[in-house]
């Protein structure tokens, strides 16, 4: 949200609750505020966790953020917006502290939650890191539906690099359960995809996974 979207608005909250004597503005200008503080620390968490991902060193203000977040919408009845951040606090739970069964309650909460208001986007990520969570406890089957479910979704809202990452992990999924060729066929697909959308970062991944799915043996 630009500066000029809110500030405007709150401006003329605080003259009519000062000077007007509309009391109700000042309820107005709390979920006005609210509202554009839990973008803000949607907004500062997501590049807290960016750059986890490049230099892995923990800051363990991503999760205050997105919690407050998580918060705040639920205090303004946004059901995307906490479903969203419930997402990014079991990321922080699975992704930063390594804990995926503590992950997974915010992962089926954000899922449920988007789910009732077609929040696919959403979905799509609280649904593959629910993958990830099965896959680590050995239960693939299920893994593998999660994860197709979340490129579906993907592909369906137009989201191309979310859909190459997906494939990505279907890929390493397919490898670890001992079907190597199929494994190469996703990732010729999730370099297909890829390559259209520009995904430079997931063309890396990409190149990890053949470089460590080669030196698999089938089992």
């Amino acid at each position: 949200m630009h500066e000029q979207d809110w500030t405007g608005p709150a401006g003329e909250l605080f003259e009519a609750a000062m000077f007007g004597g509309d009391a109700s503005a000042l309820d107005r200008s709390d979920d006005l505020l609210d509202g554009v503080e839990a973008q803000l620390a949607m907004a500062r968490g997501k590049v807290l966790h960016v750059r986890f991902l490049n230099d892995r060193e923990e800051d363990g203000r991503e999760l205050v953020l997105f919690e407050r977040a998580a918060e705040l919408y639920r205090r303004l009845g946004d059901v995307s917006g906490e479903a969203n951040a419930l997402f990014w606090v079991g990321c922080w739970h699975q992704v930063v502290k390594g804990d995926g069964a503590t992950g997974m309650p915010y992962f089926e909460r954000s899922y449920a939650l988007a789910r009732s208001v077609d929040d696919r986007m959403t979905m799509s990520y609280a649904i593959r890191h629910l993958a990830f969570a099965d896959k680590d406890a050995g239960r693939f089957d299920q893994a593998r539906e999660r994860f197709t479910a979340s490129v579906a979704l993907r592909r369906e809202i137009g989201f191309r690099p979310g859909e190459a990452a997906g494939l990505v992990a279907l890929a390493y999924l397919a490898a670890e359960t001992g079907d190597p060729s199929t494994a190469l066929r996703r990732l010729d697909e999730a370099e297909s995809v890829a390559e259209s959308c520009g995904a430079k970062a997931v063309s890396g991944w990409i190149e990890e996974a053949r470089t460590h799915i080669g030196a698999q043996k089938p089992r």
